[in-house]
C-alpha cells in the first residue's frame, strides 16, 4: 500500500505535526492498523477508504485507536486533494467522532469539528505536581485542560509523564493567553504512548471554546508551542470548531504488508 507522511498545521516540513496517511480500497484488520501505527511511531497513523458518500477514516496512535484527531484529518485531506480528488472543493469523512467535513479555503484547509463541552473541575495538587506549575483553572471533557498563569509557563513546562498519565482525561492540554497570538498551548498524551503531541487539532476543540468565551470573540489564532510548533486559524460557530491550517508533504512510500 502507499503511505504518505504529511506535516500538518504548518507549511514547512519538519514542523507542525506529522501524520502517516494510508489510502486503501478496503479496510485492513484493526490489528494490522495498530501494528503499523506502532511501527511508524508517529502520534497518528490514518487509514481512509472511499465510500459512496465520502470517505471512512480511522486514526491509530501507538497506544490505540482514537475517536477524534485533527492533524491526521488535515493530513488525509491534503493527500486526497492533491492525489485523488484534485477537483473537489470539500471532503466528507465518516469517523468514530461523527461526520467531519474539510473545505478548501484559499491556501488553507478548514476542518469542521465538534466542540467539546467543558465542565470546570477543581485544581488539584496532583495537577501541579504533574505539570510543574499550579493551574489557575482546570476543565474537563474527553481531555483535561489546564489554564496556566502566563505564556512562559506553557513554553517552559516539562511535565512528569508518569504523573500526567495518572491524571483524569485522555490527554492533558496546558494553555495560557498569548502575547503575539490569542492563545498558546501544548498537549501531552502518555496514555496513548505519545509524550507530547506536536499540534493537536482535537485538543483545540477544548482550547478554542474556552478562550472564545474568556476573550469574548469567536475568531482566534492559536499557537501550539511544541518544539515543532504549529498554527491553527480557528472560528467557534455554535457547537462546532472550524480549524484551518496548512500542510507539507514529507514522503511517499510503499508499505510491504498484506491486507
Amino acid at each position: 500500500m502507499k503511505q504518505y507522511i504529511v506535516d500538518a498545521f504548518t507549511d514547512e516540513v519538519f514542523k507542525g505535526n506529522p501524520a502517516a496517511v494510508c489510502v486503501l480500497d478496503k479496510w485492513p484488520d484493526a490489528s494490522l492498523m495498530q501494528s503499523m501505527a506502532i511501527e511508524n511511531s508517529l502520534s497518528e497513523t490514518a487509514f481512509t477508504v472511499k465510500e459512496k458518500d465520502g470517505y471512512g477514516l480511522r486514526w491509530f496512535t501507538p497506544g490505540g485507536e482514537i475517536d477524534l484527531c485533527g492533524h491526521a484529518t488535515l493530513g488525509t485531506a491534503y493527500v486526497l486533494f492533491h492525489f485523488y480528488e484534485k477537483d473537489a472543493a470539500s471532503l466528507t469523512f465518516h469517523t468514530m467522532g461523527g461526520t467531519l467535513v474539510v473545505n478548501r479555503k484559499g491556501d488553507l484547509l478548514e476542518l469542521d469539528f465538534p466542540a467539546y463541552h467543558l465542565k470546570q473541575v477543581p485544581v488539584t495538587d496532583e495537577m501541579e505536581k504533574a505539570i510543574g506549575v499550579r493551574p489557575l483553572e482546570a476543565w474537563m471533557d474527553r481531555d483535561l485542560l489546564c489554564v496556566l498563569p502566563e505564556e512562559k509557563d506553557v513554553l517552559n513546562a516539562n511535565p512528569d509523564q508518569v504523573k500526567v498519565a495518572e491524571l483524569e482525561g485522555l490527554l492533558l492540554h496546558i494553555t495560557a493567553k498569548g502575547t503575539k497570538y490569542d492563545c498558546v498551548s501544548r498537549s501531552f498524551a502518555p496514555k496513548l504512548a505519545v509524550a507530547e503531541d506536536p499540534v493537536c487539532g482535537s485538543g483545540h476543540c477544548h482550547i478554542i471554546p474556552y478562550w472564545a468565551k474568556v476573550l469574548g470573540k469567536n475568531e482566534l489564532v492559536a499557537f501550539q508551542a511544541s518544539r515543532r510548533t504549529g498554527f491553527l486559524y480557528c472560528n467557534l460557530e455554535g457547537d462546532r470548531v472550524k480549524m484551518a491550517g496548512k500542510a507539507a508533504l514529507y514522503s511517499i512510500s510503499d508499505v510491504f504488508v498484506e491486507i
